[in-house]
């Protein structure tokens, strides 16, 4: 399973004989924030633990690294190559070091030329004088205004977009305006849909003249890392496309919508493959827009919307499967299609508006019958965007209504409704280690590490296989089939010895073993890159590969030593490590089950001291464990230089038994100062060989039982613990007994704490009246015992009870 291929855009350099120990890196700042395509530009990462960098790792092609040089332990250097070809818009990187890996980062690829701002720019009488086509990178500090002028002629389309929250650094909700010479207001923005929390602004100059463009923080905050690209020309920038999709390789004729100069109608031809999210770019003499529209492209036949399409009696026909292409354009507005089902069909109907589209449209999706009977409805499902999924209750026409769930409408409230058969699904994801960060995979030299992988099955169930693709140079990988009742499977990664320091974003793959679910899983893996208030994700980045790398070796190894004894349901087991550390390495190793097994539970972290080789895990299993082999793997982390390595065990195997025996408790009571007995009945569940010993635990203080464990063997029936209660213990009933049963398996043990027994301990009775002492008679002539007496019954408590209250009644007889 060893891949040699290394990722196109990267470059990397073989690292000396003895590089400084750096761990993971951490980057704070890419700048200057974006770069313009065509261009060689030097891009400065800032951050820590950056001394042994070695290459990028970039999530999209389009961009050579020429020059890479480490400056200092924080700050980096490279000289980029940004292609002509480079996909404008938003692009994603990651550092790799000798030692590991960095955090996910973004910048963006403009059309136009860089300009700096320049402070002082914060009064209006004073801006800074830009030319009208360049992108402005600046930052808003707190209770900043940043003021830029650019000269237009009569007629000219001035068009002004900010790219904010979208760089990825802090929650900076900007506000954007541009003004004329008067300081009247021509246009503002604020929270523009397309464009998530930035802005947008566009007009068509009334005059000749000087145009002021005012930047800042909706209430007049800001921050030291309140980044902006602000991109100033006559470029287009519609704000919706029509239709919102089409087929793979069709020639659609689209119109843009929301431009400034208006809307045009232009013919393009679709990929030949399908594309969820494709970007498309307006063009025309005068420029092209920095970020994209983006429309599906989907194997669905297109049905545009009709006008007027306000009632059942105007339907627009429609078939399905397929997709509604629509448009609420005015305050009210609501659409309504037609389409034909048979009884027992089922189709999967879902509304992409503000999602995937960026429009501003809230969608309300409605199904009826043909005599206007609502059959399902949706509003918001698991987002801004409706979905549901509709049963035919008969064969006939049914009748699928939008609107906008505030009754708003306008020329960009654009939407596509796809209609489609329930199909398998299936997602890969890579569950957080520590919460809010994206887990990537450094390993090692001639060690190992492991990580496990999440698998999201929708409209289907059953077993699959978990793959990788495109691992670095020297990395192979091992993991078991994920079974159908689980949703994570562990995978173990190893490093050669000689494997060379490299790394890659490489793909994570789930498929069926059965080859009838058409399905293929891809990696989903979202970094937050902005948090709002209760840790709400507001921007972030989705990436469909995961970062991995060999690493420098590390000073430790750790191994699980495989026992041959399992765990049984209501038991223990102690799981031994053993670590193997170079010579002069004697810092703690934290020790971490990778995962438990359903039912299993392990000590969240165990320390294995510095002067130490050889520790424990102790783990245990509940009563519904689940049952079989499982794989298990233990990660070491220790500290290393100025950071922390980790690296894994081997793939061990955890046998998980049912309990071999069932153990029913009989109650027990006494009086202080008295004697009773625990009694235990046996009920063998699995044969084992030789002797087992039991012990009898949470007695109440000041009682006790027989200080060595009872032995029995398979055939035994019951326990028997005597148990003595001395004067001083404390009345009550309890019920905190319980019997430790220890087998033997193999030479090593099979621990049970089974339970739970109780013990009543009772007040002694007050004493008896005094009787009437009776008249002494002759004693009889002793009769010799019989030879071999019965042993005595073992009387229970109440039997006990009974025994007792039968004498003291003998007792006050007359």
């Amino acid at each position: 399973m060893r891949c040699l291929s290394l990722l196109a855009v990267s470059f990397w350099i073989f690292a000396s004989a003895t590089p400084a120990a750096a761990v993971s890196p951490v980057v704070n700042a890419v700048s200057p924030s974006g770069f313009q395509s065509g261009t060689e530009v030097e891009a400065t990462f800032s951050g820590a633990r950056l001394g042994d960098a070695q290459e990028l790792l970039f999530y999209s092609p389009g961009i050579e690294v020429a020059e890479f040089k480490a400056e200092s332990d924080s700050l980096v250097k490279a000289k980029l190559n940004i292609r002509p070809n480079c996909r404008l818009g938003i692009h994603a990187v990651r550092l790799r070091s000798a030692s590991g890996i960095s955090d996910l980062r973004t910048f963006t690829v403009g059309p136009l030329p860089e300009v700096a701002e320049q402070e002082p720019n914060s009064e209006f009488e004073s801006p800074q004088a830009v030319p009208l086509g360049c992108t402005i990178s600046g930052v808003v500090q707190n209770e900043d205004v940043d003021y830029y002028v650019v000269e237009a002629k009569k007629g000219d389309r001035i068009t002004a977009e900010l790219e904010g929250i979208r760089l990825g650094y802090t929650f900076f909700d900007p506000y954007l305006a541009i003004l004329n010479a008067d300081r009247f207001e021509l246009a503002r923005s604020d929270d523009e849909a397309l464009l998530r929390q930035d802005c947008l602004c566009a007009i068509v100059a009334p005059e000749d003249g000087k145009y002021i463009i005012q930047v800042r923080e909706s209430a007049y905050g800001g921050s030291a890392t309140a980044f902006y690209r602000l991109h100033v020309g006559k470029f287009p920038r519609p704000t919706a496309i029509f239709p919102a999709g089409g087929q793979p390789s069709e020639v659609l004729t689209v119109r843009w919508i929301g431009d400034a100069a208006g809307s045009w109608t232009e013919q393009i031809t679709l990929p030949s493959t399908v594309d969820p999210a494709l970007g498309l770019y307006a063009q025309d003499p005068h420029g092209i827009s920095p970020s994209p529209n983006v429309i599906r492209v989907t194997d669905l036949p297109n049905t545009l919307e009709s006008e007027p399409n306000d009632s059942t009696a105007q339907a627009t026909a429609a078939t399905a499967p397929g997709a509604l292409n629509g448009i609420i354009e005015n305050p009210g507005d609501v659409d309504f299609y037609k389409f034909s089902a048979n009884q027992g069909q089922q189709y999967d109907i879902r509304v992409h508006a503000r999602v995937t589209l960026r429009s501003p449209l809230d969608p309300v999706l409605v199904v009826h019958r043909a005599n206007g009977a609502a059959l399902a409805s949706n509003d918001d499902s698991g987002g801004p965007d409706s979905y549901l999924r509709f049963n035919a209750p008969a064969t006939e026409d049914y009748f699928l209504q939008v609107y906008d769930h505030l009754r708003s409408g306008g020329p960009g409230f654009v939407y596509r409704v796809e209609i489609t058969p329930v199909q398998p699904a299936l997602t890969m994801t890579l569950p957080e280690v520590q919460q809010y960060v994206p887990v990537v995979l450094p390993v090692p030299r001639g060690n190992r590490m492991a990580l496990m992988v999440n698998a999201a099955r929708t409209n289907w169930g059953g077993e699959l296989n978990v793959s990788l693709a495109g691992l670095p140079q020297g990395l192979d990988f091992q993991t078991v089939p994920m079974v159908a009742d689980r949703t994570t499977v562990p995978v173990l990664f190893t490093a050669a010895a000689d494997a060379p320091l490299n790394g890659t974003l490489a793909q994570v793959i789930g498929r069926p073993t059965d080859d009838n679910v058409p399905v293929v899983g891809q990696l989903e893996q979202r970094t937050m890159l902005v948090r709002g208030q209760n840790n709400v994700d507001v921007w972030g980045h989705t990436a469909d590969r995961m970062a991995a790398a060999v690493t420098e070796a590390a000073p430790f190894e750790i191994e699980i030593v495989q026992s041959p004894a399992p765990i049984a349901r209501q038991g223990s087991k102690q799981l031994k490590i053993v670590a193997k550390r170079q010579e002069g390495f004697a810092q703690p190793i934290a020790l971490r089950l990778l995962y438990t097994p359903p039912g299993i539970g392990a000590s969240g972290s165990i320390s294995m001291p510095g002067d130490k080789s050889e520790v424990e895990i102790p783990l245990t299993a509940n009563a519904n464990a689940a049952l079989g082999t499982w794989p298990i793997v233990v990660v070491g982390s220790a500290t290393v230089g100025n950071g922390a390595v980790e690296v894994a065990s081997q793939m061990a195997q955890l046998a998980v038994v049912d309990s071999y025996f069932a153990f029913s408790f009989d109650k027990a009571a006494a009086e202080l100062n008295q004697e009773t007995q625990m009694v235990i009945k046996i009920e063998n569940k699995t044969e084992f060989e030789g002797d087992a010993t039991a012990e009898l635990l949470g007695l109440p203080a000041n009682t006790s039982t027989a200080p060595e464990p009872l032995k029995f063997t398979r055939e035994s029936a019951e326990l028997v613990f005597p148990i003595k209660i001395d004067q001083s213990a404390k009345p009550g009933v309890y019920k905190t007994l319980v019997c430790r049963a220890v087998v033997t398996h193999q030479g090593e043990p099979v621990t049970h704490t089974l339970g739970t027994g109780e013990l009543r301990i009772d007040e002694p009775l007050p004493p008896k009246p005094a009787a009437a002492q009776p008249v002494a008679e002759p004693k009889p002539t002793p009769t010799p015992p019989p030879a071999a007496a019965e042993p005595p019954k073992r009387l229970s408590r109440l039997e006990q009870l009974r025994l007792e209250k039968m004498k003291a009644l003998e007792g006050t007889a007359p």
